[in-house]
């Protein structure tokens, strides 16, 4: 899936789990079969391929996952949107060639065929449709965080009594650590990558961090993130780092990238309104902002 995944599980016998690892492995295999924008033969491909033209029929699991996204998207007002497949790479691939932004009506013209209102689903027939030729669909902000989760529900299946799955930082745990204690999950400083400013013992929830510190450009002595404003195609500032602990690492994989989009005030706002869900926030001035019903050290 283009990402590092470890996978930690607790057992006394080492054979048994390396056993349920090596099918963990397999499982993330085929999840990436399925949503993968790289092989030409994976559902999102035919997807996107066919947008446009005609409805194409998926498995349940692909179709239940594109309705979630679909309904993140509502939640967010589009500031979580699966169709941002469309925004051309070659304008924002964020190496260390770049040295200006577009201007605001090319970043228009990128944006034209992202809309979330436009993938329409047919739960009688299992199908799923682009309505405009261009459109495309990935599953970047939503992807890590349903394999991660698909993965620890597998190994529960198995008898996992303990244990964490990390997608390159979109994490989910349950049971405890082989001592007893909570796993506790750090939060990465995000002006120093390798290290973590605070953490939080957390078990049976996940966490997903969303971050420019990873990706991002200076131009004119501006930083500016990866992640890009589905609404004016140019890339947001103002959030270094959104960290996101939920009951399940999808939820907490599509929340992190649309929080950062909104701002500190609307996507803490939004954060404070769903039950269950906490969000800290890391502004460019290293500030530290935190949802209502969260305690961090």
């Amino acid at each position: 899936m283009g990402n590092r995944f470890e996978i930690s599980v607790v057992s006394e016998d080492e054979k048994w789990a390396n056993e349920r690892i090596e099918n963990a492995i397999l499982e993330i295999g085929r999840i990436e079969q399925l949503l993968t924008t790289f092989k030409p033969d994976s559902q999102t491909n035919q997807i996107n391929f066919q947008a446009g033209i005609k409805p194409v029929r998926v498995d349940i699991e692909v179709f239940e996952l594109i309705q979630r996204s679909l309904k993140i998207s509502n939640l967010t007002q589009g500031a979580f949107d699966i169709t941002y497949g469309s925004i051309d790479k070659s304008l924002w691939n964020f190496d260390t060639k770049m040295t200006s932004l577009p201007d605001k009506e090319t970043a228009r013209n990128m944006v034209k065929l992202i809309d979330y209102q436009k993938v329409i689903l047919n739960q009688k027939d299992c199908t799923v449709l682009l309505k405009d030729v261009g459109m495309r669909i990935g599953f970047g902000g939503i992807g890590k965080g349903y394999a991660a989760e698909m993965t620890k529900q597998l190994m529960i299946r198995e008898g996992v009594k303990s244990g964490v799955v990390n997608a390159s930082g979109d994490l989910t745990t349950w049971g405890n650590q082989p001592d007893g204690k909570q796993w506790t999950i750090g939060i990465a400083d995000p002006n120093h990558k390798n290290k973590t400013f605070s953490s939080i013992n957390i078990s049976n929830m996940a966490v997903a961090t969303s971050g420019d510190y990873e990706k991002f450009v200076m131009i004119n002595d501006k930083r500016y993130s990866h992640t890009i404003n589905s609404k004016t195609g140019l890339p947001i500032t103002g959030i270094k780092s959104v960290t996101i602990i939920a009951p399940n690492a999808e939820l907490a994989d599509s929340l992190a990238t649309p929080v950062m989009v909104m701002g500190v005030k609307v996507g803490l706002d939004l954060i404070n309104q769903i039950k269950g869900i906490a969000c800290v926030i890391i502004d460019d001035n290293d500030k530290m902002f935190t949802s209502k019903n969260i305690n961090i050290r």
